[in-house]
């Protein structure tokens, strides 16, 4: 069982959503989220004064999977967050130990679904 941690462009989150449902994965969380990796943020003139924007705006999506769902899920989020530019975003994979369903106390596999 792994948890896939995505940050994209907020733009691209349609089309990282089409790709995942056409995958067949459609369980997932998403929350809007500020950060700055590589491309470090821009400057902007608001009445004269300059202004440093360093936390953009990014999209961060969490899905837990079953190990057959890892790879799909993965090439779902590159094919639909690829710009090819810089600031695209990152793919977090990380294990998950245990999972529990509330409402059924099923664990694991079962759990995830």
């Amino acid at each position: 069982m792994k948890l896939i941690t995505a940050l994209i462009q907020p733009h691209r989150f349609q089309k990282v959503q089409d790709e995942l449902f056409k995958a067949n994965v459609t369980k997932m969380t998403v929350n809007n989220v500020h950060g700055c990796g590589q491309q470090s943020g821009y400057s902007e003139s608001y009445r004269g004064l300059l202004h440093e924007i360093n936390l953009l705006p990014k999209v961060r999506i969490e899905i837990a999977v079953n190990e057959e769902f890892v790879k799909p899920t993965i090439d779902a989020i590159i094919k639909g967050g690829r710009t090819g530019k810089i600031g695209d975003g990152k793919i977090f994979i990380t294990e998950l130990a245990k999972v529990i369903r509330i409402r059924t106390g099923e664990k694991g596999k079962k759990a995830i679904g």
